[in-house]
């Protein structure tokens, strides 16, 4: 279990008793979002937010993704709510219905941050790009940036993204404004990644923001890298390992 849906179950169980009272003041018939919203927006005092809601391949059953990036979900009448994934058999065996969903928001996510917020190194053909959440005090991200020139030259693009372990409170969390407020974004990642110590600068950042939507994708650890398919792969991967799963021949 995630600790951010640790933090929706806790959240959710304070909810309990009001939305208990909102079911014996049905003075009106309510839509399905009515009810959730007055069960879980106001419930919560804003603290959850619904961003989506739709309906599954499961007869009244519907979808609730929540601002947190959790997804719930509610039968037809609103009065109960279970997380998990959504399978489907088939001959083949089990589809993990969910997942498939989860990595296409994972996609819409990434693709409305512009590309000038992060620290790219691409290779003169393309073969494949991933995107790599990072802390430039991680041990295993250094592993990763070291092997750079090796992704380079099997076509694999990286785009870095910004996460610094325990958001404002890391240790690294200067050093990554730093390096995001460097002229050249490209040479102070490397040297924060070589225990250089930066010149300390300050500016508006997308550092922050950049660990929040890490939190919504479910990652809690770097580096954590964001395959072309929306798939989530938490660790270091070694360049071979990692071309094979790229299908780069």
């Amino acid at each position: 279990m995630t600790s951010t849906l640790k933090r929706v179950i806790a959240v959710l169980g304070l909810i309990l008793l009001a939305s208990t009272a909102i079911t014996s003041q049905a003075q009106r018939p309510q839509s399905l979002r009515e009810k959730l919203v007055e069960a879980i927006e106001t419930a919560s005092q804003g603290q959850l937010k619904i961003v989506n809601l739709e309906s599954t391949p499961l007869p009244n059953i519907y979808e609730v993704e929540l601002s947190t990036g959790e997804v719930l979900y509610s039968d037809i009448s609103g009065d109960y709510l279970f997380a998990g994934d959504m399978y489907q058999t088939s001959q083949a065996g089990l589809l993990n219905l969910s997942a498939n969903k989860r990595q296409l928001r994972n996609l819409d996510k990434i693709a409305a941050i512009p590309e000038d917020e992060m620290i790219i190194f691409s290779p003169d053909e393309i073969k494949a790009s991933i995107t790599v959440f990072t802390d430039v005090d991680c041990t295993y991200c250094r592993a990763l940036h070291r092997d750079l020139d090796t992704l380079l030259s099997l076509g694999i693009q990286i785009r870095y993204m910004a996460y610094p372990r325990g958001g404002e409170n890391a240790d690294s969390f200067s050093k990554m404004i730093s390096v995001w407020c460097s002229d050249d974004r490209k040479k102070s990642l490397s040297q924060a990644k070589n225990g250089q110590n930066l010149p300390e600068r300050n500016c508006d950042t997308p550092v922050l923001a950049h660990y929040e939507l890490g939190n919504q994708l479910g990652i809690t650890g770097t580096p954590a890298l964001v395959f072309p398919d929306g798939k989530v792969i938490p660790g270091y991967l070694n360049p071979e390992r990692l071309s094979v799963m790229l299908n780069i021949n």
